[in-house]
């Protein structure tokens, strides 16, 4: 994809360019847009960045997402009269903690109190509690635990870059909206990789734990392209499977 704007994030620049699409009529309303696949193709981008462009256009009310048959222009123009407040993308929030929260799991692993294994345990076990009950207090208790790991590498600038992470997908519409869509598919916080977390850092080995973080967000990552693939099933296995390559090219 040509850099018309250096400053715009990636996904931005494919949801301006399928928005204009929209606007002139090459995409009509009713109509299906292209496939995923073809999408990536054309803008020369990956499927999770045509994922979050599509994120942005059902926030301006531009599209429609019809689970198992794909993408369907719903108006010519945002609902608003113009594009929406755009934000860091779920996606690349997700690539981004996923590297410097394994960094910061192995430095925690070299100085992590008994303590704060007992609270980790803790909110483990909290966690486990409010997934039958309320999904919403779960996904708070996830937040403190990945925060709680991060506090314990005793480094003010990795607590301040892992704080900022989750204040990024706090304040990210896309994020919100996705997180919707993946609570109605029924995705919630995975107790046995976060007891495998708390496992690895009481054993106090840097590489198991950076190991155990980097799986867990690899598994997120998966679960949400899961839980928000549009296209027959058939198709999402095979880009399912293209996807752990791609994200498990940046684990070694």
């Amino acid at each position: 994809m040509s850099p018309r704007n250096e400053a715009k994030r990636l996904y931005e620049q494919v949801a301006e360019a399928l928005a204009a699409r929209i606007a002139a009529g090459e995409h009509r309303v009713g109509d299906r847009l292209p496939s995923e696949r073809d999408l990536a193709q054309t803008f020369g981008v990956s499927r999770p960045t045509i994922r979050e462009a599509v994120i942005a256009l059902e926030l301006d009310g531009l599209v429609e997402v019809k689970m198992g048959s794909g993408v369907y222009v719903r108006a010519k123009q945002p609902t608003g009269g113009k594009a929406g407040e755009t934000d860091i993308g779920p996606f690349e929030l997700l690539e981004a903690r996923r590297a410097i929260e394994g960094e910061a799991c192995a430095m925690a692993a070299l100085r992590v109190t008994s303590e704060t294994i007992a609270q980790l345990r803790a909110l483990v076990d909290e966690m486990e509690d409010e997934n039958a009950r309320d999904v919403v207090m779960s996904e708070d208790a996830d937040r403190r635990f990945h925060v709680a790991i991060a506090d314990a590498t005793q480094n003010s600038a990795m607590i301040q870059a892992v704080r900022s992470l989750w204040d990024a997908r706090s304040r990210s519409p896309q994020h919100q909206f996705l997180s919707q869509k993946v609570r109605a598919a029924g995705v919630k916080p995975r107790i046995n990789e976060h007891a495998a977390i708390v496992e690895a850092l009481n054993m106090r080995d840097p590489a198991a734990a950076r190991a155990a973080m980097r799986d867990h967000l690899t598994r997120v990552i998966e679960s949400l392209l899961e839980a928000t693939e549009t296209e027959a099933m058939e198709a999402a296995r095979a880009r399912i499977a293209e996807q752990r390559q791609r994200y498990a090219a940046t684990t070694h």
